[in-house]
């Protein structure tokens, strides 16, 4: 099992990281993915200023980000990611109802993406991109 570092253990720079997370997401302590990034110091804090800008406020709202978050941890088959992105994805107003049609994207996708590489089906030109 990977080495988590907790605060107390920590050095100066990851402790900067892990304040600035627990100040951004308003949590008393940081969750284990970061604690286990920790042991690459630089990867911990470029992971977290990506996230961090990936999932501000833009042109999708923080409940879209967390369900394609969460479709694509589906997708990947990240037991650590589902779980912490349907945690994000309630606490950012995802039902039951929801949670469901998800499931049931992310199966259909999976399904026919699956289905139309086998078949090695062309791409229609209406689909195609103008790249004049």
């Amino acid at each position: 099992m990977t080495r988590l570092i907790d605060y107390a253990e920590a050095s100066a720079e990851v402790r900067a990281v892990y304040d600035d997370i627990k100040a951004t997401r308003g949590i008393p302590d940081v969750t284990n993915f970061w604690k286990a990034l920790a042991v690459h110091p630089p990867t911990l804090r470029r992971t977290w200023e990506s996230l961090k800008a990936v999932m501000a406020p833009g042109a999708l709202d923080p409940l879209t980000k967390e369900l394609l978050y969460l479709a694509v941890s589906i997708a990947h088959g990240c037991r650590y990611c589902i779980a912490s992105h349907t945690a994000s994805a309630r606490a950012r107003g995802m039902n039951e109802e929801m949670y469901g049609e998800l499931l049931a994207i992310v199966g259909m996708a999976a399904e026919t993406n699956r289905l139309a590489t086998a078949l090695d089906v062309p791409v229609d030109e209406i689909f195609r991109r103008d790249t004049r």
